[in-house]
């Protein structure tokens, strides 16, 4: 089956066409690590973990390679550490690990490679000798410039923005010795209080779009598939790598394919701490929503719309997961669903998937269920501990009481009281009771991580 993807370097959806079906590349633009990942840095995992699943399914575990980076010198990095007063090796070796297990809590697979920019200055400063040499860098008081105006033919292609735009409605720093307005940092002078590495313009840093360029060329080499990252990212970082990379290595394409995937909000406002709307992924893991939950309402809007994250989405996603759950446990997986995968390959549409998985268990077909739900990270071992720890069977009064409550609200509706139903449904969730209604009746299931599971007393 043939997958298509939206390049947003063509603006429209393509056939993908592997330059290697046998190596399949994909890079990712990974995080800065010096704090807990937000809602909004996990989006992408996701989205991109969806899609490596896809490949490995098409084209075989052993011939896709997904390369994603941690960016661990910054100056966020070193100014955390100024203020704690820890060392830089301490704190991004703890944030690294962070990131590692919320992802590992939202079903994401780790990629083949997850490459620290550290571990690549001597790549970073090859990369930056050779612009040099080809009249596409200069050198300017201390620091390492790559000179725009020496590319202008291909810089701006990805944003679809020109250089003399660009200059008009810059926010960068125009600092005296950069020719031109647009031109971006390769190399940084440091002083004895920042890290530093010692090259042929003196001790310093790489600035941030380096270390991709070198990274992405010594894993996957002058041309690859897939890069992905988060639209913020695709100006200036993205148009930086694509710039530095192509002048250093003309013989090469970089990427083929760029994918970007729309931010995220919080019930319906841009997440922000001053509006106290901004969420950690061990924020909301340490509330008691499960990282399948987290996945599930992802993965239920396209990657290139906006996502509005809501209280009411995460009942709704655990509810789901529960009937789901429910229904596949101890089945044995089949095959994954044509139509399902046919939605998938058409440039990753999730949220199609998720209703063809909704069908697949009207239709009863729980294989088929189990196997096109893992194929989006769902429904898996690892990920369904939250689960087992709810499923315990309830106790026959218990049972008496809720099956009570369900006929009083399916009355309720009989009668167009739809306010005395809604109100039903929320009070029986406050208690740890979680209804899922579907053509064939409402179904429940306990949630024991709720401290007021079945204190109906609470309800009078």
């Amino acid at each position: 089956m043939t997958i298509k993807l939206h390049n947003t370097k063509t603006r429209k959806k393509e056939p993908f066409d592997p330059i290697d079906p046998g190596n399949v590349r994909m890079y990712v633009c990974g995080p800065t690590v010096y704090d807990r990942a937000h809602l909004g840095n996990a989006r992408p995992v996701v989205v991109f973990d969806v899609l490596y699943r896809l490949l490995r399914h098409t084209y075989g575990a052993d011939h896709v390679t997904y390369v994603r980076n941690f960016t661990d010198v910054d100056d966020k990095i070193n100014a955390r550490a100024a203020e704690s007063g820890r060392s830089i090796g301490e704190i991004t070796s703890e944030t690294t690990q962070w990131f590692l297990d919320d992802m590992a809590a939202l079903g994401a697979l780790e990629p083949d490679h997850m490459p620290r920019a550290t571990q690549y200055i001597p790549q970073m400063v090859a990369m930056i000798e050779e612009l040099i040499g080809k009249g596409h860098a200069y050198e300017a008081e201390g620091h390492v410039l790559f000179a725009v105006d020496s590319w202008r033919e291909g810089y701006g292609r990805l944003s679809g923005r020109s250089v003399d735009d660009m200059i008009a409605g810059a926010r960068v720093e125009v600092a005296p010795y950069k020719k031109n307005p647009m031109d971006f940092v390769l190399w940084k002078p440091s002083g004895a209080d920042l890290p530093g590495w010692e090259s042929p313009w003196g001790r310093g840093r790489p600035g941030w779009h380096i270390e991709c360029s070198a990274m992405a060329y010594e894993l996957l080499g002058e041309s690859f598939d897939i890069h992905g990252g988060g639209n913020d990212l695709m100006f200036p970082h993205h148009e930086n790598e694509i710039a530095q990379s192509c002048c250093a290595h003309p013989e090469g394409d970089f990427a083929r394919v760029w994918l970007h995937n729309e931010m995220l909000q919080v019930e319906g406002r841009k997440m922000s701490k001053s509006l106290g709307n901004f969420f950690t992924v061990r924020d909301l893991l340490e509330q008691g929503v499960p990282g399948e939950v987290i996945r599930f309402v992802f993965l239920s809007t396209h990657y290139r719309k906006p996502m509005d994250w809501t209280a009411e989405k995460a009942e709704e996603a655990k509810a789901t997961l529960m009937k789901w759950r429910s229904a596949v446990d101890g089945i044995k997986p089949s095959d994954v669903d044509p139509e399902m995968l046919r939605l998938l390959c058409d440039d990753l549409n999730t949220a199609g998937a998720i209703a063809r998985l909704h069908q697949l268990h009207r239709e009863k077909d729980m294989g088929g269920l189990a196997a096109s739900a893992g194929m989006l990270g769902l429904l898996d071992f690892e990920t369904g501990a939250w689960w087992r720890e709810i499923s315990d069977s309830p106790t026959d009064e218990l049972k008496k009481t809720v099956e009570r409550y369900i006929s009083e609200r399916a009355e309720a509706k009989k009668n167009r009281d739809f306010a005395k139903a809604d109100a039903i449904r929320d009070d029986l969730a406050s208690i740890g009771i979680m209804l899922s209604d579907s053509p064939n009746g409402t179904d429940w299931m306990l949630d024991h991580t709720n401290p007021q599971l079945g204190n109906f007393e609470a309800l009078k």
